[in-house]
C-alpha cells in the first residue's frame, strides 16, 4: 500500500509541484485547496494520468471545522496520513507596517500560522506512536522572509513564517520520541503566481540581480528539497531547515 501525503495549498505553484513529485515517488496525495477547485482537479488529473492516486480536498485551513472535515475525507478516501506538507499560505498587497489593518494581520496569521498548527495537530494525532500510529514526517514550507523580514513589502507575511519556523523547532522536539520528524524548507525568490497577489507579478525579475545565483528559483527546485526531507536519506534529520534561496 502506498504512503499517504497531504499537501495544503496544493492547487498551484510550490504546492502543486510537491504534489506531482510526491505522486511520482509513490505517494497517494491529498491535494488541498481553498477556492481554486479547477486548478486542484487539474493537479489530481495530471497525477492520475501518470498512474498515481490523488484526491482534491477543499478546506480553508484557518477554519478548524474545515480542517477536521478534510482529514476525515483523507482518512476515508486514501487512508491514514504518513506525510504532511504545510504549504498553504497567503500574502497581501505590498505595504509598510504603518498601513496594515488588523483585519489584514488576522487573515495572514490565521492561514499561515493557525492553519499550520491545526493541520500539524491532526497529523500528529494520526501518526504518533503515542496515539497508536506508526510515525511519519511533517515538512513546513516557510520562507527566506522569516530571516530577511521583507521590509516595505510583507513584514506580516515574514513574521508569520518566523512563527512557523519556531513551531517547526518546538514540534520537532515534542514528537521526535513518537516517531515523527518535523522539518522546514525556506524558499527564497521563486517564480510563482503568488507575487501577483502582492501586486507585483514581475517581482522575481526585479530582484534576481541581487541574488547570488543571479536568477529566481523554480517550484520544482523547492519540491525537490521538500521531498528529500521525506526520504530515507533524511531519516536522522529533524528540526532542521533547507534554504532554497539562491544563496540569499
Amino acid at each position: 500500500m502506498s504512503k499517504v501525503m497531504l499537501v495544503t495549498g496544493g492547487s498551484r505553484g510550490i504546492g502543486a509541484a510537491i504534489a506531482r513529485l510526491a505522486a511520482r515517488r509513490g505517494y497517494a496525495v491529498g491535494v488541498n485547496y481553498h477556492a481554486q477547485a479547477g486548478a486542484a482537479q487539474a493537479v489530481v488529473d495530471a497525477i492520475r494520468a501518470e498512474g498515481g492516486r490523488a484526491v482534491a480536498l477543499q478546506a480553508d485551513v484557518s477554519q478548524e471545522a474545515q480542517v477536521l472535515r478534510m482529514f476525515q475525507a483523507l482518512d476515508d478516501e486514501l487512508g491514514r496520513i504518513d506525510a504532511l506538507v504545510n504549504n498553504a499560505g497567503i500574502l497581501e498587497q505590498q505595504m509598510r507596517v504603518e498601513a496594515m489593518s488588523a483585519e489584514r494581520l488576522q487573515r495572514v496569521l490565521a492561514t499561515n500560522v493557525i492553519g499550520a498548527f491545526l493541520c500539524a495537530r491532526e497529523a500528529v494525532r494520526r501518526m504518533s506512536t503515542r496515539h497508536g500510529g506508526p510515525g511519519g514526517a511533517i515538512v513546513n514550507v516557510s520562507s527566506a522572509a522569516a530571516r530577511l523580514g521583507s521590509p516595505n513589502e510583507y513584514v506580516d507575511y515574514a513574521a508569520s513564517k518566523g512563527a512557523l519556523d519556531t513551531m517547526t523547532i518546538g514540534l520537532s522536539k515534542e514528537v521526535a520520541p513518537e516517531g515523527i520528524r518535523v522539518n522546514g524548507v525556506r524558499p527564497g525568490t521563486i517564480y510563482t503566481d503568488m507575487h501577483a497577489s502582492g501586486g507585483e507579478p514581475g517581482r522575481v525579475d526585479r530582484l534576481k540581480s541581487a541574488i547570488p545565483l543571479r536568477r529566481g528559483g523554480t517550484v520544482e527546485e523547492v519540491a525537490g528539497a521538500v521531498m528529500w526531507l521525506f526520504s530515507d536519506e533524511a531519516g536522522y534529520t529533524s528540526g532542521s531547515f533547507i534554504e532554497v534561496s539562491g544563496g540569499n
